[in-house]
């Protein structure tokens, strides 16, 4: 039962072949059993779970049943607001904070019907290195394996079975990194069509929030539910929420997929890269065409201008508590907002030079095409010490390694990632599909139509 999908188990809840109460405790015994190892929850919210399923049985049984999330368990990253109880942002900065609101996302769930188990574990401040008072959550696939960064608690979860979906945060990959590396769908939507109000910033001009699940159509119906525009986020966009799963089973004969071979296997582990080409040929052998194109020249020289950009922004928004509470901050963190604070307006224009250059550049690789394929990150899971984990940045990061996830958070494109095979280490490896703005269910309806042919999505980590 733990690794249902929403879209099975939703009409036996509505049907009330399956409770809800049920359901939601044999996620809470499960979470008990093996979350000690896994790590991925920071707060169970256990009481709070029960009552929710409670009422949404309740609900059900009177007749007023919302839709595919209700009386589904899921979880949220904990950086998102829940009024009552405590959000960290992976930060002993915040140990202690206690919001009186709900971020708009947490909302939406919850007017979804959906029950919330609790929030789960991340890096400090969804950068890349966890402050050493938390917990690292663990890959489900493999002891000492790197999770997936900023939204690995999120990863973890979903992958093992410890909730139905849960939300991540993407600022230059968080939500397709825990999905590569844990085996699961992730979903980073358009730019501007999740609110953000009430999730803590990390970059506000690149940050996203989406789900992830085990299956492309759960992630539609995530979306769905917390998709739309909030008078307190002004950034969110007017548009009409379009229906996410409206292109579910219209197929992909008229299809142009853009494939830029070089870009996508070059200096690729080569069982990843032909898992990658595998995933492409899935798509052909639908009827998809696939188009040759190439990505932009600039893309190498603009990598470089993230760690400016979401670096300089993080220190604004932590000026509140950095550099007045510097020595509770973890090492990575601590440094990443030393750095951001010490670049000049003329370093972040220069760096907002290239990132419009590298959007340009992008929109015309893009022209001719409805969606773009590559892996979703250049590497599967790999051993990761705790010593590195809770450490500085290393000195031997590398921007260019963000080239497969930070261009479409420069631009705010969508992206669904997909398992799509395992690598000769026996590790996940992900298929990105990346579309032009809002064009979500497109994005839904392909990613679909490669789980039909495809059986990928029905593996899980030996938990």
């Amino acid at each position: 039962m733990h690794y249902q999908t929403i879209s099975g188990l939703a009409p036996r809840i509505e049907a009330g072949d399956i409770s809800p109460v049920e359901l939601t405790r044999s996620q809470l015994d499960r979470i008990a059993a093996l979350d000690g190892n896994l790590k991925s929850y920071a707060t169970v919210t256990a009481e709070l779970a029960i009552r929710q399923a409670e009422i949404a049985e309740r609900e059900i049984a009177e007749g007023n049943y919302r839709g595919k999330l209700h009386g589904i368990p899921i979880a949220v990253k904990d950086l998102c607001n829940t009024a009552g109880i405590r959000t960290m942002g992976g930060s002993a900065v915040f140990t202690d904070n206690i919001p009186d609101h709900d971020a708009t996302v947490v909302t939406k769930l919850r007017e979804a019907g959906a029950v919330l188990l609790g929030k789960l574990n991340m890096t400090e401040g969804a950068m890349g290195g966890y402050n050493p008072r938390f917990q690292v959550p663990e890959n489900p696939w493999r002891p000492s394996h790197w999770a997936g960064a900023s939204s690995s608690g999120s990863g973890a979860a979903t992958a093992a079975g410890l909730a139905y979906a849960t939300l991540g945060s993407d600022t230059g990959g968080s939500i397709r990194h825990p999905a590569a590396a844990c085996g699961t769908v992730g979903f980073k939507p358009t730019w501007g069509c999740v609110s953000r109000f009430g999730v803590m910033n990390l970059a506000e001009s690149l940050d996203h929030v989406g789900p992830l699940t085990r299956s492309a159509a759960d992630a539609g119906i995530v979306l769905q539910a917390i998709s739309g525009f909030d008078p307190n986020d002004l950034t969110t966009l007017p548009h009409e929420v379009p229906d996410m799963l409206s292109e579910i089973g219209n197929g992909v004969k008229s299809l142009r997929i853009g494939w830029d071979e070089e870009y996508a296997t070059s200096g690729i582990e080569s069982s990843f890269a032909n898992a990658i080409v595998a995933g492409v040929e899935v798509m052909a052998s639908l009827g998809a065409e696939i188009v040759p194109v190439r990505m932009p020249e600039i893309m190498r020289e603009a990598m470089a201008a993230w760690p400016v950009i979401c670096s300089s922004e993080a220190a604004t928004a932590h000026a509140a508590t950095f550099p007045s509470r510097s020595g509770e901050y973890g090492p990575f963190f601590r440094e990443w907002l030393a750095n951001g604070s010490n670049h000049s307006a003329v370093d972040y224009a220069a760096a907002h030079r290239l990132r419009l250059l590298m959007n340009g550049g992008l929109r015309s690789t893009m022209r001719d095409i409805d969606i773009l394929a590559s892996p979703s990150t250049p590497k599967t899971s790999y051993p990761v010490s705790r010593e590195v984990l809770y450490g500085s940045i290393p000195t031997d990061r590398d921007p260019w390694d963000s080239r497969f996830t930070v261009p479409f958070d420069f631009s705010g494109l969508p992206t669904i990632s997909l398992p799509c095979g395992l690598d000769e280490t026996g590790m996940p490896v992900s298929l990105q599909f990346a579309g032009h703005h809002l064009s979500e269910p497109q994005l839904v309806g392909a990613a679909v139509a490669f789980e039909q042919a495809t059986e990928f999505h029905d593996l899980h980590p030996p938990v």
